[in-house]
Formats: structure tokens, C-alpha cells, sequence
């Protein structure tokens, strides 16, 4: 009986085009976990070749969803903004804390930079050029990816590939898992992440922190941060942008979790998010 081949080798689905003159390739699997699903991503492609940002959702790693950047965006408009301005977005699907704990989240988002490098030249996109984005949860996890080298990668999907990526965005991020919130609750977001209290588990708490990483040779960050936010506190992004090298650190005013409670802050972190992709991945790139 011949066996399927792996799911990071599936060819490529039909592109549909959305009217903004986005192609769009959906459910796309970048890595099969052992005996169960496969991760999926979906990219939005501009026309040419470009670079590629990867996003990753929010939702406390237990829940959240691939197909938007947050409630104040309608659908996937955030993403084909980003293809409009001429970088792609592949929006990939991570475990959840239902399925996995740490390290399995990073280990997923490592195989997607992995799987968009191998794929770069199919894709039409340059697989030099990758960054990371995400907001909350998936803040978190695009800043891990800016600052762990490899012996966080795992073994998922494509392998003998690099996953670093060339910058870094972070809306309202976890950058302390100790200091989130109460480091001693079994039921916390943070403790079913880790398998246990961040007070109980330190050294696991340590490693899933982003301020642990922090290095001189970190690629340049962009961390936005609501100053009302009611659920990640401010401090967050704020400690961690003390210890990054290359950082711009903005507080969007009124702004709670989500952008909630101020009209125009996820407007402005979509134009923050593009203006600092495109110097930093485009910049004067022929």
C-alpha cells in the first residue's frame, strides 16, 4: 500500500482572485501532525514576486482563528491590505492548548517559516524576505520566532531549513508569562500553555518568555500596545521593547485589548504594521 506523500509536499490548491486583485490560496497544509490533522495556512499573494509575512492569530493559544487579524477587522481586509501594499500574508493555523502545550506552538510556527522558505520560488514570493506579525497570543509567538534560534525548531514538516525571520510585529503581546497575570492559577491562559503554573513550572515559564531571548543581533521590532489594555497589560510590550536592540514602541491611547474601546487604534496599527513591513522588507529591494 502506497503511502500519501507528506502533507508540507502537497501541491499547491487553484488561487482564487478577490476583487482587489489579491490571489488568495486556502487551507493550505504546511506540516501533518503525527496520526491527526494537518496545519494549515492561507496565503494572500500580490501579483509579483514579494516578500511574505507570517501571521499568527490571538485567542489565549486555546482559541482564535487563521481567517482574521482581530474583530476589528471585517474578515481577511487586513491581509489583502498588506498584499495591496505588496507583501504577501500567509495566516497559519498553530495547536491550541485543547491539543498540545508548549513547546508545540512554536514548534508549528517554525515549521511555517520552514515550509514558506522550501515553497518561496512556487509561491512567487522571497523566501530572504519573511517576517513575522501577530497579535496577542500570536504576538507572543511571532516575537519567539524573531528570538529563538534553532534548538526551539522541532521537527515538523520541512527540516534543514532556517526559520528565522527578517523582523518582527507584535500587537499587544505576553512577553513574561510570570508577570501576565496570577502566576499561581492552574487555570490561567498562561498555566494551560505551559501544563502548569508559570510559579510552579519557572524554568518553562522562562523559556516561553520573550524577554528571556532578547539578544544584540534580534531583527527590528514593532510592538503596538493599547494603553487600556484591560486583559495584556501595557507593561508587557514595554519590557520587552527595554531590552531589544532595534525596536519602535508605540501606545495607541484608550486602546483596550483588541483595539476595543478606540475607533481608530486598529486602523492605525494596520498603517503602523504596513509602513514598518515595507522599510523593513522592501526598502529600496529592486
Amino acid at each position: 500500500m502506497r503511502l500519501p506523500p507528506p502533507a508540507h509536499t502537497a501541491p499547491l490548491p487553484p488561487a482564487r482572485t478577490t476583487e482587489s486583485g489579491v490571489r488568495v490560496l486556502s487551507g493550505v497544509p504546511y506540516a501533518a501532525l503525527p496520526g491527526a490533522r494537518p496545519l494549515e495556512l492561507d496565503l494572500y499573494l500580490p501579483q509579483a514576486q514579494s516578500p511574505v509575512v507570517l501571521f499568527l492569530h490571538g485567542g489565549g493559544w486555546r482559541l482564535g482563528s487563521r481567517h482574521s487579524a482581530g474583530p476589528q477587522f471585517r474578515g481577511s481586509e487586513a491581509f489583502e491590505h498588506l498584499a495591496r501594499a505588496g507583501i504577501a500574508v500567509a495566516s497559519a493555523d498553530y495547536r491550541l492548548t485543547g491539543e498540545a502545550v508548549w513547546p508545540a506552538q512554536l514548534h508549528d510556527v517554525k515549521a511555517a517559516v520552514r515550509w514558506l522558505r522550501s515553497r518561496a520560488g512556487e509561491l512567487g514570493v522571497d523566501g530572504d524576505r519573511i517576517a513575522a506579525w501577530g497579535e496577542s497570543a500570536g504576538g507572543h509567538l511571532a516575537a519567539m520566532l524573531g528570538l529563538t534560534g534553532p534548538d526551539l525548531d522541532g521537527d515538523l514538516g520541512v527540516v534543514g531549513v532556517p526559520s528565522t525571520v527578517a523582523a518582527v510585529v507584535g500587537w499587544y503581546p505576553p512577553t513574561d508569562l510570570a508577570t501576565v497575570g496570577d502566576p499561581a492559577d492552574p487555570d490561567s491562559r498562561e498555566a494551560q500553555l505551559l501544563g502548569a503554573p508559570p510559579l510552579r513550572d519557572r524554568f518553562r515559564a522562562a523559556e516561553a518568555s520573550p524577554i528571556t531571548h532578547t539578544h544584540p543581533d534580534a531583527p527590528p521590532f514593532l510592538l503596538l500596545h493599547g494603553g487600556a489594555d484591560s486583559m495584556v497589560p501595557h507593561a508587557q510590550s514595554a519590557a520587552l521593547a527595554q531590552l531589544l536592540p532595534d525596536v519602535e514602541f508605540e501606545t495607541l491611547p484608550g486602546a483596550d485589548h483588541m483595539w476595543a474601546g478606540s475607533p481608530d487604534a486598529a486602523r492605525t496599527a494596520l498603517e503602523r504594521t504596513t509602513s514598518f513591513l515595507t522599510q523593513h522588507l522592501i526598502g529600496d529591494h529592486p
